[in-house]
Protein backbone atom coordinates (compact mmCIF):
# COMPACT_ATOMS: atom_id res chain seq x y z
CA UNK A 1 0.00 0.00 0.00
CA UNK A 2 1.92 3.20 -0.99
CA UNK A 3 1.43 6.37 1.09
CA UNK A 4 -1.15 8.21 -0.93
CA UNK A 5 -3.62 4.93 -0.28
CA UNK A 6 -2.86 5.12 3.46
CA UNK A 7 -3.36 8.69 3.39
CA UNK A 8 -6.87 8.14 2.01
CA UNK A 9 -7.76 5.52 4.57
CA UNK A 10 -6.79 7.24 7.52
CA UNK A 11 -8.70 10.40 6.19
CA UNK A 12 -11.92 8.17 5.57
CA UNK A 13 -11.42 6.25 9.32
CA UNK A 14 -11.19 9.69 10.60
CA UNK A 15 -14.45 11.09 9.13
CA UNK A 16 -15.93 8.02 10.41
CA UNK A 17 -14.24 8.44 13.90
CA UNK A 18 -15.80 12.01 13.87
CA UNK A 19 -19.38 11.20 13.38
CA UNK A 20 -19.74 8.29 16.29
CA UNK A 21 -17.36 10.77 18.65
CA UNK A 22 -20.37 13.27 18.24
CA UNK A 23 -23.42 10.68 18.38
CA UNK A 24 -21.70 9.63 22.11
CA UNK A 25 -20.99 13.17 22.86
CA UNK A 26 -24.68 13.95 22.43
CA UNK A 27 -25.57 10.43 24.41
CA UNK A 28 -22.82 11.74 27.25
CA UNK A 29 -24.97 15.27 27.65
CA UNK A 30 -27.95 14.07 27.75
CA UNK A 31 -27.19 11.73 30.18
CA UNK A 32 -25.43 13.26 32.56
CA UNK A 33 -27.62 16.41 32.54
CA UNK A 34 -30.68 14.09 32.51
CA UNK A 35 -29.27 12.42 35.58
CA UNK A 36 -29.25 15.94 37.39
CA UNK A 37 -32.90 16.44 36.49
CA UNK A 38 -34.22 12.60 37.81
CA UNK A 39 -32.45 13.47 40.86
CA UNK A 40 -34.48 15.73 41.94
CA UNK A 41 -37.94 14.75 39.97
CA UNK A 42 -38.88 11.30 40.43
CA UNK A 43 -38.72 9.55 37.19
CA UNK A 44 -42.56 7.86 38.00
CA UNK A 45 -43.80 11.19 38.14
CA UNK A 46 -42.17 12.51 35.11
CA UNK A 47 -43.98 9.55 33.08
CA UNK A 48 -46.95 9.33 34.77
CA UNK A 49 -48.09 13.10 35.70
CA UNK A 50 -50.51 14.10 33.19
CA UNK A 51 -49.67 18.51 33.88
CA UNK A 52 -46.44 19.62 32.27
CA UNK A 53 -45.60 23.07 34.36
CA UNK A 54 -42.00 23.24 35.36
CA UNK A 55 -42.12 27.31 34.27
CA UNK A 56 -45.43 28.35 36.70
CA UNK A 57 -45.10 28.76 39.72
CA UNK A 58 -46.64 25.43 40.82
CA UNK A 59 -44.17 23.30 39.04
CA UNK A 60 -45.15 19.77 37.65
CA UNK A 61 -43.52 17.38 35.35
CA UNK A 62 -45.23 14.85 33.93
CA UNK A 63 -44.00 14.59 30.36
CA UNK A 64 -47.42 13.40 28.99
CA UNK A 65 -49.02 16.32 27.64
CA UNK A 66 -45.57 16.90 25.72
CA UNK A 67 -45.95 13.61 24.46
CA UNK A 68 -49.51 13.32 23.38
CA UNK A 69 -48.69 16.52 21.39
CA UNK A 70 -45.98 15.54 19.47
CA UNK A 71 -48.15 12.11 19.14
CA UNK A 72 -50.84 13.94 17.62
CA UNK A 73 -48.96 15.43 15.00
CA UNK A 74 -47.03 12.81 13.51
CA UNK A 75 -49.90 10.74 13.78
CA UNK A 76 -52.20 13.36 11.49
CA UNK A 77 -48.73 13.75 9.44
CA UNK A 78 -48.68 9.55 8.81
CA UNK A 79 -52.00 9.56 7.70
CA UNK A 80 -51.62 12.64 5.03
CA UNK A 81 -48.05 11.20 3.84
CA UNK A 82 -48.63 7.47 4.12
CA UNK A 83 -51.67 6.92 1.79
CA UNK A 84 -50.25 9.61 -0.94
CA UNK A 85 -46.73 8.97 -0.34
CA UNK A 86 -47.32 5.30 -1.19
CA UNK A 87 -49.85 5.97 -4.31
CA UNK A 88 -47.23 8.34 -5.90
CA UNK A 89 -44.48 5.85 -5.40
CA UNK A 90 -46.36 3.39 -6.82
CA UNK A 91 -47.69 5.06 -9.86
CA UNK A 92 -44.08 6.20 -10.30
CA UNK A 93 -42.59 2.37 -10.24
CA UNK A 94 -45.37 0.76 -12.01
CA UNK A 95 -47.54 3.23 -14.36
CA UNK A 96 -45.90 6.51 -15.34
CA UNK A 97 -43.73 6.85 -18.43
CA UNK A 98 -40.24 7.00 -18.22
CA UNK A 99 -39.86 10.71 -19.05
CA UNK A 100 -42.48 11.59 -16.16
CA UNK A 101 -40.62 9.90 -13.81
CA UNK A 102 -37.85 12.09 -14.56
CA UNK A 103 -39.87 14.96 -14.52
CA UNK A 104 -42.11 14.53 -11.36
CA UNK A 105 -39.67 13.00 -8.92
CA UNK A 106 -37.39 15.90 -8.48
CA UNK A 107 -40.19 17.89 -8.43
CA UNK A 108 -41.07 16.02 -5.12
CA UNK A 109 -38.11 15.98 -3.83
CA UNK A 110 -37.78 19.46 -4.08
CA UNK A 111 -40.27 19.58 -0.82
CA UNK A 112 -37.55 18.24 1.34
CA UNK A 113 -35.34 21.55 0.36
CA UNK A 114 -37.89 23.97 1.84
CA UNK A 115 -36.90 24.93 5.17
CA UNK A 116 -39.39 23.94 7.88
CA UNK A 117 -39.79 27.84 9.00
CA UNK A 118 -41.69 28.54 5.50
CA UNK A 119 -43.49 25.68 6.00
CA UNK A 120 -44.70 26.72 9.53
CA UNK A 121 -45.56 29.81 8.43
CA UNK A 122 -47.52 28.52 5.51
CA UNK A 123 -49.38 26.27 8.02
CA UNK A 124 -50.25 29.15 10.19
CA UNK A 125 -51.29 31.65 7.59
CA UNK A 126 -52.82 29.67 4.78
CA UNK A 127 -53.61 26.30 6.42
CA UNK A 128 -55.38 27.10 9.36
CA UNK A 129 -57.42 29.94 7.67
CA UNK A 130 -58.52 27.64 4.87
CA UNK A 131 -59.99 25.15 7.36
CA UNK A 132 -61.46 27.58 10.01
CA UNK A 133 -63.98 27.79 6.85
CA UNK A 134 -65.31 24.23 7.35
CA UNK A 135 -65.26 24.29 11.13
CA UNK A 136 -67.89 27.37 12.17
CA UNK A 137 -68.16 28.57 15.04
CA UNK A 138 -64.41 29.24 16.12
CA UNK A 139 -64.55 25.08 16.28
CA UNK A 140 -60.87 25.44 15.27
CA UNK A 141 -58.28 27.48 17.04
CA UNK A 142 -55.57 29.72 15.53
CA UNK A 143 -53.11 27.38 17.24
CA UNK A 144 -53.91 23.63 16.81
CA UNK A 145 -52.24 20.41 15.84
CA UNK A 146 -54.52 19.68 12.70
CA UNK A 147 -52.72 22.41 10.56
CA UNK A 148 -48.86 21.81 11.19
CA UNK A 149 -50.03 17.85 11.13
CA UNK A 150 -51.18 18.46 7.72
CA UNK A 151 -48.55 20.58 6.63
CA UNK A 152 -45.33 18.08 8.15
CA UNK A 153 -47.62 14.91 6.29
CA UNK A 154 -46.67 17.23 3.01
CA UNK A 155 -43.10 17.91 4.25
CA UNK A 156 -42.42 13.96 4.83
CA UNK A 157 -43.82 13.57 1.44
CA UNK A 158 -41.01 13.16 -0.61
CA UNK A 159 -38.79 10.11 2.31
CA UNK A 160 -41.65 8.17 1.64
CA UNK A 161 -42.77 8.46 -1.90
CA UNK A 162 -38.89 8.65 -2.80
CA UNK A 163 -37.73 5.85 -0.99
CA UNK A 164 -40.18 3.74 -1.35
CA UNK A 165 -40.32 4.19 -5.01
CA UNK A 166 -36.35 3.68 -4.92
CA UNK A 167 -37.89 0.07 -3.36
CA UNK A 168 -40.08 -0.98 -6.16
CA UNK A 169 -38.45 0.23 -8.60
CA UNK A 170 -35.63 -2.34 -7.81
CA UNK A 171 -37.79 -5.49 -7.51
CA UNK A 172 -36.61 -7.37 -10.25
CA UNK A 173 -39.19 -7.55 -13.87
CA UNK A 174 -39.26 -11.06 -14.00
CA UNK A 175 -42.12 -11.04 -10.99
CA UNK A 176 -43.84 -8.52 -13.14
CA UNK A 177 -43.55 -10.90 -16.04
CA UNK A 178 -44.91 -13.90 -13.84
CA UNK A 179 -47.72 -12.24 -12.46
CA UNK A 180 -48.91 -11.41 -15.71
CA UNK A 181 -48.16 -14.45 -17.35
CA UNK A 182 -50.71 -15.82 -14.76
CA UNK A 183 -53.32 -13.29 -15.72
CA UNK A 184 -53.29 -10.66 -13.47
CA UNK A 185 -53.78 -7.31 -14.35
CA UNK A 186 -51.56 -4.31 -13.58
CA UNK A 187 -52.83 -3.18 -10.16
CA UNK A 188 -52.69 -6.79 -8.93
CA UNK A 189 -49.71 -6.56 -9.81
CA UNK A 190 -48.65 -3.63 -8.55
CA UNK A 191 -50.47 -4.58 -4.72
CA UNK A 192 -50.04 -7.91 -4.74
CA UNK A 193 -46.88 -8.97 -6.26
CA UNK A 194 -44.43 -5.64 -6.14
CA UNK A 195 -45.42 -4.28 -3.15
CA UNK A 196 -45.02 -7.32 -1.21
CA UNK A 197 -42.00 -7.81 -2.18
CA UNK A 198 -40.50 -4.12 -1.40
CA UNK A 199 -41.80 -4.34 1.74
CA UNK A 200 -38.68 -4.10 3.60
CA UNK A 201 -37.85 -0.93 2.09
CA UNK A 202 -41.16 0.83 1.92
CA UNK A 203 -41.31 -0.13 5.36
CA UNK A 204 -38.05 1.39 6.24
CA UNK A 205 -39.22 5.02 4.66
CA UNK A 206 -42.38 4.96 6.64
CA UNK A 207 -40.07 4.80 9.60
CA UNK A 208 -37.91 7.40 8.88
CA UNK A 209 -40.69 9.58 7.66
CA UNK A 210 -41.94 8.95 11.42
CA UNK A 211 -38.76 9.61 12.97
CA UNK A 212 -38.49 12.86 10.86
CA UNK A 213 -42.11 13.88 11.90
CA UNK A 214 -41.65 13.35 15.54
CA UNK A 215 -38.40 15.11 15.64
CA UNK A 216 -39.84 18.47 13.58
CA UNK A 217 -39.57 21.54 15.71
CA UNK A 218 -40.01 24.66 13.54
CA UNK A 219 -43.47 23.41 11.70
CA UNK A 220 -44.81 23.08 15.45
CA UNK A 221 -43.34 25.57 17.08
CA UNK A 222 -44.88 28.22 15.22
CA UNK A 223 -48.75 26.98 14.09
CA UNK A 224 -49.30 24.53 16.85
CA UNK A 225 -49.14 26.63 19.61
CA UNK A 226 -47.30 26.52 23.05
CA UNK A 227 -50.33 25.04 25.93
CA UNK A 228 -49.24 21.50 27.17
CA UNK A 229 -51.90 20.01 27.30
CA UNK A 230 -53.27 15.94 27.28
CA UNK A 231 -55.63 15.58 24.75
CA UNK A 232 -55.93 13.93 21.47
CA UNK A 233 -58.21 16.92 19.78
CA UNK A 234 -56.52 18.00 16.97
CA UNK A 235 -58.47 21.58 17.27
CA UNK A 236 -57.09 23.08 20.10
CA UNK A 237 -53.33 24.11 20.71
CA UNK A 238 -50.78 22.08 21.52
CA UNK A 239 -47.44 21.71 22.19
CA UNK A 240 -44.41 18.93 21.48
CA UNK A 241 -41.69 18.02 22.70
CA UNK A 242 -39.79 19.89 20.43
CA UNK A 243 -41.46 23.30 20.95
CA UNK A 244 -40.98 23.40 24.36
CA UNK A 245 -37.23 22.44 23.98
CA UNK A 246 -37.09 25.88 21.96
CA UNK A 247 -39.35 27.75 23.69
CA UNK A 248 -36.91 27.07 27.38
CA UNK A 249 -33.71 27.77 25.14
CA UNK A 250 -34.24 30.70 23.78
CA UNK A 251 -36.08 31.99 26.76
CA UNK A 252 -34.71 33.50 30.02
CA UNK A 253 -34.23 30.09 32.42
CA UNK A 254 -31.49 29.85 34.12
CA UNK A 255 -29.18 27.33 32.93
CA UNK A 256 -27.82 25.69 36.17
CA UNK A 257 -31.82 25.67 36.84
CA UNK A 258 -33.96 22.62 36.82
CA UNK A 259 -36.13 24.08 34.86
CA UNK A 260 -33.30 24.59 32.13
CA UNK A 261 -32.37 20.64 32.88
CA UNK A 262 -36.28 19.93 31.87
CA UNK A 263 -35.20 20.24 28.08
CA UNK A 264 -32.08 17.94 28.42
CA UNK A 265 -35.20 15.26 29.95
CA UNK A 266 -37.40 16.07 26.99
CA UNK A 267 -34.27 15.25 24.53
CA UNK A 268 -33.37 12.11 26.21
CA UNK A 269 -36.86 10.90 25.73
CA UNK A 270 -37.28 12.26 22.04
CA UNK A 271 -33.68 9.93 22.02
CA UNK A 272 -35.57 6.54 23.58
CA UNK A 273 -38.47 7.31 21.21
CA UNK A 274 -36.33 7.52 17.56
CA UNK A 275 -34.39 4.98 18.59
CA UNK A 276 -36.44 2.41 18.94
CA UNK A 277 -38.18 3.23 15.96
CA UNK A 278 -34.25 2.57 14.34
CA UNK A 279 -34.45 -0.58 15.95
CA UNK A 280 -37.94 -1.65 14.70
CA UNK A 281 -36.87 -0.40 11.44
CA UNK A 282 -33.68 -2.77 11.49
CA UNK A 283 -35.85 -5.61 12.11
CA UNK A 284 -38.49 -5.06 9.86
CA UNK A 285 -35.65 -4.87 7.26
CA UNK A 286 -34.32 -7.66 8.32
CA UNK A 287 -36.96 -9.68 8.68
CA UNK A 288 -38.84 -9.28 5.37
CA UNK A 289 -35.99 -8.13 2.64
CA UNK A 290 -35.73 -10.12 -0.13
CA UNK A 291 -33.28 -11.19 -2.16
CA UNK A 292 -33.15 -11.59 -6.07
CA UNK A 293 -30.33 -13.48 -7.81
Amino acid sequence: MNLKEKIIEKLLFFCSLVTVLTTLGIIGVLLVQSFHFFSKVSLFDFLTDTEWTPLFFRKRYGILPLLSGTLLTTLIAMLVAIPLGLTIAIYLSEYAHKTVRNIIKPLLEVLAAVPTVVYGYFALQFVTPFLQHFFPGNTLAGFNALSPGIVIGIMILPLISSLSEDALYAVPKSLREGAFALGSTKFQTSWKVVFPAAFSGISVSVILAISRAIGETMIVAIAAGQQPRLTFNPMVPIETMTTYIVQVSMGDVPHDSIEYRTIFAVGITLFVITFILNNISFWLKKRYQEVYK
